[in-house]
């Protein structure tokens, strides 16, 4: 095992959001619209209407300008054009896998002193679906010692609008709105995990606002079947997040001790493992066909001896489970080693005879950093004229 090292539980936040002169309408409820127009002195009784135009515009059909906007009056768009935009983040670097998996670099409005924000997105295509892997903070609250995403210092909470606009920035790159000219009108992205940047449950009332809108059937309209949060354990609100947006709920386990474990995910520290399994069996809705995901990074004489399995097996009695099992991606600095296969297949074994569903996660988009726990802002290495290069790159895609 490798030796303890004191590791802090979470991270402060070095800022806060300071939104631009002119704020997107990305991000915002319908009452929250409607107040908006109330702001600009759009009249009472149009005031839902129009504000189910907007909403139409963005979420269904991607504008990304007023101007598109052509059953709104000219008039109304001015006055839109002059006090908001739809704009969503910025797209700096696009990076593609050998695998087809492909990596977004996205700049975010700033600390309102000229210095920009920036967060990563991940689209893993596959033959039944499209996944896209949102980030919910710039950075990381948390220091889990096995990923590299947990080494960036936390900058500050996205904003509803900056989680929403990561599935907005995805379908503009694909071409994956409601009129792309495809034979057969399929689309690409299917699935949402909120597996990014950040922990979901630490910036709580912008995640459930995004998540609320993108499981809007009248907008982006992803069921709330495929889309799934994942916490290393939060333990107050999992309940809470279950309750109000009825997402499917994932759990970043990766040890069955807690000594373990207070080591590889510090927070187990605050919410031992007894307490989190315990708010697992009571989340929401969770039943054999909405079952938790239980995520499991294979740590090489770390956590994938066969008494490891034996006890997940035990912890997990009474759950409504399955458990992916993750092969460790590499990140430059990392004390830690893949589990031999050898090893990770009599893992999945066991589990899988004992009644769990137990599959081995593809490794996606390893040779680009964007696999599992290799997310973190590249850029941060990359001087002025690299970053403005790479910026240019992406213009032109």
């Amino acid at each position: 095992m490798t030796p303890h090292i004191a590791i802090p539980l979470e991270k402060t936040a070095l800022e806060t959001y300071v939104p631009p002169a002119k704020p997107s309408l990305v991000g915002l409820s319908r009452a929250d619209l409607m107040a908006r127009l109330g702001d600009i002195g759009v009249p009472d009784k149009q005031r839902r209407m129009r504000a189910q135009q907007l909403w139409h515009w963005m979420y269904v059909r991607g504008a990304n300008s007023f101007a598109e906007m052509s059953n709104v009056s000219k008039d109304m768009r001015a006055a839109l054009e002059q006090h908001f935009t739809v704009d969503r983040p910025e797209v700096v670097a696009e990076q593609v896998s050998n695998d087809g998996t492909r990596k977004w670099l996205l700049r975010l409005p700033g600390d309102g002193v000229g210095r920009a924000h920036e967060i990563e997105c991940v689209y893993i295509p596959e033959t039944d679906r499209g996944t896209l892997c949102v980030s919910s903070q710039v950075g990381c609250t948390l220091n889990c010692s096995f990923c590299h995403t947990g080494t960036q210092r936390l900058v500050r909470n996205l904003t509803a609008g900056e989680i929403v606009g990561q599935v907005m920035v995805a379908r503009d790159r694909l071409n994956d709105w409601v009129d792309r000219d495809t034979p057969n009108g399929n689309r690409l992205v299917t699935n949402i995990v909120l597996m990014g940047m950040g922990e979901p449950l630490y910036n709580f009332d912008a995640v459930r606002d995004a998540l609320l809108l993108m499981s809007d059937g009248e907008g982006i309209g992803i069921s709330r079947r495929r889309i799934t949060l994942s916490t290393s354990g939060v333990v107050p609100n999992i309940a809470r997040i279950g309750a109000e947006t009825g997402v499917m709920l994932a759990i970043s386990l990766h040890a069955v001790r807690d000594e373990l474990r207070n080591e590889l995910v510090p927070l187990n520290r605050k919410y031992p493992i007894r307490e989190l399994l315990d708010a697992c069996r009571n989340y929401p809705g969770a039943s054999n066909a909405r079952r938790i995901t239980f995520e499991y990074v294979m740590l090489k004489d770390v956590n994938d001896s066969l008494d490891d399995a034996k006890l997940l097996v035990k912890l997990l009695k009474d759950i409504p489970a399955k458990i992916n099992l993750i092969p460790f991606n590499p990140w430059p600095g990392s004390r830690y080693e893949c589990s031999d296969w050898d090893r990770i297949e009599k893992f999945s074994e066991y589990i899988f005879s004992a009644g769990y569903s137990s599959p081995v996660r593809t490794p996606r988009g390893r040779d680009i950093l964007a696999a599992c726990g290799q997310l973190k802002s590249e850029t941060e290495k990359l001087s002025v004229r690299e970053r403005d290069a790479l910026r240019a790159m992406a213009m032109t895609d």
